[in-house]
């Protein structure tokens, strides 16, 4: 036997014995995972199917063809961007009025145990009410009479209004900035509420002109959900993700092999078991190559 021949053995028994010792490959869901949804970059905890990202956020956050959606249990909403380092997504209701165009909406909620919250800049404005709506009970206090005044007569001062049978500069009346949290017992229920329509502003680029207002719903998100499996995967190349039987960690790598740990070595993932299994594999193809060389010394 060829020296060459012999060392080529020797390489093949060991790239089997590793790939044999190697921790199972295991199946996440039939979903490709992937790092951003249109231009928006997709992080832990998000994902952009079932499978993909933390499972607490599964059911509220995924990709529609080039759309990253929010849903909860009263619609389905476009996402417009993600800040990471502040937690907080921007979400668009397309129902939702704003300066330039005012119809009638849906409600709007967030569903119970969810890891969102509505973000404290969010300032809801019930517009086109009715006079005996249960939002002017004096009793309840549920509208801002001070400084959300300049809110309704900026949001009345629009053409948009139009949309809501009203006439531009209506008497603002009809009109209530509502604090969401503060009575999350009826929510943003606008036939409940006896709304017409809503709008939320996030941020006063110019508080005289709504038509440069920024409208849109923010929601803070719980980042408790980082671990260090999550960092190993992430530091290897793979995606952050769970399996469907038992939303039990998965590492999604890029070749398309998923493990428990990490994609080091090409999917497989490393254990104390199986480290030990290797190096005895080793200790055995040494004594192997040894005696398999011996005729050439």
């Amino acid at each position: 036997m060829s020296l060459s021949l012999t060392i080529s053995l020797f390489l093949f028994f060991l790239q089997n014995s590793y790939a044999n010792a190697a921790l199972p490959i295991i199946s996440v869901n039939n979903t490709t995972c992937q790092t951003t949804c249109g231009t928006i970059p997709v992080k832990y905890p998000f994902g952009t199917g079932y499978g993909c990202g933390h499972p607490a956020f599964s059911s509220f956050i995924s990709c529609n063809h080039g759309t990253l959606l929010f849903s909860t249990r009263t619609g389905t909403y476009t996402i417009s961007s993600i800040d990471y380092p502040s937690n907080t997504i921007m979400v668009h209701d397309p129902f939702m009025s704003n300066c330039s165009s005012m119809q009638n909406s849906g409600s709007f909620g967030i569903d119970s145990g969810s890891p969102f919250r509505l973000g404290k800049e969010n300032i809801f404005v019930l517009l086109g009410c009715s006079t005996t709506s249960p939002v002017f009970d004096p009793k309840e206090d549920l509208c801002d009479t001070g400084s959300g005044t300049r809110v309704c007569r900026g949001l009345y001062s629009c053409k948009g209004v139009n949309g809501i049978g009203l006439p531009q500069h209506a008497p603002i009346n009809t009109c209530c900035v509502y604090d969401y949290e503060a009575n999350a017992g009826l929510g943003l229920d606008l036939p409940k509420l006896q709304c017409s329509s809503y709008a939320s502003v996030y941020e006063f680029v110019d508080q005289g002109d709504p038509m440069k207002w920024k409208f849109g719903i923010s929601l803070v998100y719980n980042y408790s959900y980082d671990t260090d499996d999550c960092r190993n995967c992430e530091d290897s190349g793979g995606l952050c993700g769970f399996l469907s039987l038992d939303k039990s960690f998965a590492c999604i790598c890029r070749n398309g092999v998923n493990t428990t740990t990490n994609c080091f070595g090409r999917g497989y993932a490393w254990s104390g078991t199986t480290a030990l299994k290797v190096q005895t594999m080793l200790a055995i193809g040494g004594l192997l190559l040894s005696l398999m060389l011996s005729p050439f010394w």
